[in-house]
């Protein structure tokens, strides 16, 4: 379950200064492995200076499309996102896992209206989103609301303008800039006043379907709070974090060593770990081919469920309550609090 497969990259393409897209060749035989939805993701994994390295990057591209694209914003200090955008190119192999993530637009036959509230590279899986509901509900709208530096910072800035020329009635964008006043646009971040003006100025006749809002967090928390507080149902509020500033806290006592059984690929591994430990860090230390990708608490890579004991995560950002009373956990955020514990990677 944890397979990576090798994949050529077909093509680089240079989006912003600090931005780059690589676009993978997927063979005929993985196509049906490598299906996705609009907003999911795939984790990348290679070698750097000896060090295996694994980073999750949201599918830019449409599903049904022959194109198999993701999205890499240079972060400083970064390691893959410097590789990515300095010396990749095309004809190299990267290691890549299929399709996963729950922040989904999945289209139906009846007429919708949606909205997305997205800054910087939180656009990809958005792109993704957009592409498929004016595709595959050709009645639908759309409100895009994103935000950036400049307009020269906007990844897809051309070809939002592309589509929105395409879907004149059906794709509405509202750029926001904060370095830069620009002519029909917004200036400054997205914050309270930019979701009261969507929901209750230009687009007050619109009843909006979902939100889907991807972005830093504190924009993350601001939109939820303002939708929330005009009446929105929370159900209808999906987000993706590619980072998060919180680092978690368990309130039981973590002294001692916990019994841990790990079930992955068919095969049961029994060991003793520290309780100050993750599920996910005990089963790195011995080896353990198990899932993960951004080890922090916002992918769904590293999901088990528990069929014995009880963990406790320091945070979780992805798992809903239900899912949580079913025994899934983050297992890069579990820690045990019985003195045995058996989780399952396969049953999820």
């Amino acid at each position: 379950m944890n397979k990576f497969y090798s994949l050529n990259i077909k093509e680089i393409i240079r989006e912003t200064e600090q931005a780059v897209s690589l676009s993978f060749e997927v063979p005929d035989n993985l196509k049906e492995l490598f299906s996705f939805k609009a907003g999911q993701y795939i984790t990348l994994k290679t070698n750097i200076e000896e060090k295996e390295v694994r980073r999750a990057y949201s599918l830019c591209s449409a599903p049904n499309t022959n194109e198999y694209k993701v999205t890499v914003k240079e972060v400083e200090g970064g390691t893959f996102s410097v590789l990515a955008n300095n010396k990749l190119k095309a004809g190299d192999v990267l290691e890549v896992h299929p399709p996963e993530g729950k922040f989904v637009f999945e289209p139906s036959n009846t007429k919708h209206n949606y909205a997305a509230f997205v800054a910087g590279s939180g656009i990809t899986p958005v792109l993704s989103i957009i592409k498929t509901a004016l595709t595959k509900e050709t009645d639908s709208k759309f409100v895009l609301v994103y935000g950036n530096k400049t307009p020269d910072d906007t990844i897809f800035f051309k070809e939002l303008l592309k589509l929105q020329i395409e879907y004149p009635e059906r794709l509405y964008i509202e750029f926001v800039y904060s370095r830069t006043q620009e002519e029909n646009a917004h200036f400054g971040r997205i914050e309270n006043s930019t979701v009261n003006y969507v929901l209750k100025n230009k687009f007050d006749d619109l009843d909006f379907e979902k939100f889907y809002l991807c972005g830093p967090e504190v924009m993350i928390d601001s939109v939820s709070e303002v939708l929330l507080k005009n009446g929105i149902e929370k159900e209808k509020i999906l987000f993706e974090l590619f980072t998060s500033s919180d680092s978690g806290e368990v309130e039981a006592n973590l002294e001692g060593e916990t019994k841990l059984t790990v079930l992955v690929d068919d095969e049961e591994i029994t060991f003793s770990m520290n309780k100050k430990d993750t599920v996910l860090d005990a089963a790195l230390e011995k080896d353990l081919d198990v899932p993960y990708s951004c080890q922090g608490g916002i992918c769904s890579s590293c999901i088990a469920r528990i069929t014995e004991g009880k963990a406790e995560m320091a945070k979780n950002q992805i798992l809903t309550d239900s899912e949580i009373a079913e025994g899934l956990i983050l297992t890069c955020q579990a820690h045990p609090t019985t003195p045995t514990l058996k989780v399952d990677y396969d049953d999820v």
